[in-house]
């Protein structure tokens, strides 16, 4: 069949805007995404895109762990959140974590930093905290309603770190891990196939990096999505006070892993070249 020179013209602006089209979106969006296409001041703001409200929660009321504070977004226009429960480390309560909830909320999740049953429980039992604790979240809190319980992660500091890991290899069905100058004497986390994003700090006495952060992560598998990232200078106690690095990198590996949102992708593969970090590994591309 013949076309005339006008059809064929017609033709090609078709395929080059469907070429176009194809390229400008190599992907559907992720149907858990949420808010504004993300920046580096995006993700380096204290305040991120959504309001925020929180709740207390008595330790009378729970079994389990300690109670704790829930932090989440107060829009009701979007479905519902992924989910993240925060340990504090030895000796400490949720006050030493309490900036982080907020900022993460504010970034569209509901975040639950916790105490723990007293302050001296080791690693293994402040994993079972966080798991009993996402239990609660989501299946008693005032908030179960706006999350969504196939979508969970854990973090914590110190031992609440060494509890994060632990709290990955017992339950692999949660979708993301964020230990923070994590302590445990347990090095072996072979099993663990949940993606974790450890973070040390590089002048760490405390829980020193070599015989901490790297061999927890050198223990990962190599098949599994996992990073490590040492920041400058930093001392042990680096995630009790605000810390912007630590909080955007935080966030994307949250926005990345529970709720599969590839346009955080940017902030974590390649490795960023960040002068807070002094180093960086990982397993990218995801």
């Amino acid at each position: 069949m013949r076309r005339s020179a006008k059809a064929w013209s017609s033709l090609v602006f078709a395929c080059a805007m469907a070429v176009g089209t194809l390229a400008a979106n190599p992907a559907e969006a992720s149907p858990y995404q949420h808010g504004p296409d993300p920046t580096e001041s995006s993700i380096e703001a204290t305040t991120g895109p959504y309001q925020v409200s929180r709740t207390t929660v008595s330790s009378l009321s729970v079994s389990g762990f300690g109670g704790g504070t829930i932090y989440y977004p107060t829009t009701t226009s979007e479905g519902t959140f992924a989910a993240v429960a925060i340990a504090p480390g030895y000796t400490a309560d949720q006050s030493s974590i309490s900036w982080i909830g907020p900022r993460l909320a504010s970034q569209g999740f509901v975040v639950f930093t916790i105490d723990t049953l007293t302050r001296y429980d080791q690693p293994a039992s402040r994993g079972d905290q966080l798991l009993a604790a996402l239990d609660y979240l989501t299946g008693r809190s005032s908030v179960r309603t706006r999350i969504d319980a196939s979508r969970l992660g854990v973090a914590g500091h110190s031992m609440g770190g060494g509890g994060t890991l632990e709290a990955a290899k017992d339950r692999p069905s949660l979708q993301a891990a964020v230990p923070l100058a994590p302590w445990d004497l347990n090095k072996d986390f072979s099993s663990v196939t949940v993606p974790t994003f450890i973070i040390g700090g590089q002048s760490d006495t405390v829980a020193p990096v070599s015989t901490h952060s790297e061999r927890f992560y050198s223990s990962l598998p190599s098949t599994s999505d996992k990073a490590y990232m040492e920041l400058r200078g930093a001392s042990h106690f680096f995630p009790n006070t605000p810390n912007t690095t630590m909080a955007k990198y935080m966030i994307s590996w949250f926005k990345r892993f529970l709720d599969d949102d590839t346009r955080y992708d940017q902030f974590l593969c390649p490795a960023p070249d960040d002068a807070a970090i002094s180093q960086y590994l990982d397993t990218c591309p995801y």
